[in-house]
């Protein structure tokens, strides 16, 4: 099963989906703005990814900084910030036999096909 953590008005994760369905590879699309993960959820994605949670933020969006969120912020602060606030996560994500992988260049999901 794959999943693609989707955002229709990101041109990256549309590429991405895109570049899916070109491979016929036709994912479950999770609109993740509107089904914002659980906080279990963020973290599977961080060990998936093998990656910590200020990488998988996006700290140039606006509520990062209205959030007080900084280089200084615990763990804990910014998985309860990409739960609350899922804007923060980047994207897009793709998540094939329990591996992920983030489309940014969208070409570096097809790794996980291999």
């Amino acid at each position: 099963m794959t999943t693609i953590y989707h955002n229709p008005r990101c041109s990256k994760s549309r590429q991405t989906l895109q570049l899916l369905k070109e491979n016929n590879i036709h994912p479950e699309i999770r609109l993740y703005l509107q089904d914002a993960p659980s906080i279990e959820e963020i973290k599977t994605l961080l060990s998936q990814l093998s990656i910590t949670p200020l990488a998988l933020m996006r700290t140039k969006e606006a509520i990062y900084k209205e959030l007080g969120l900084n280089k200084d912020s615990t763990d804990e602060e910014r998985l309860q910030a990409m739960h609350a606030n899922p804007s923060l996560i980047e994207r897009p994500i793709v998540i094939h036999n329990d591996k992920a992988k983030i489309g940014r260049p969208p070409e570096d999901v097809l790794a996980l096909f291999e």
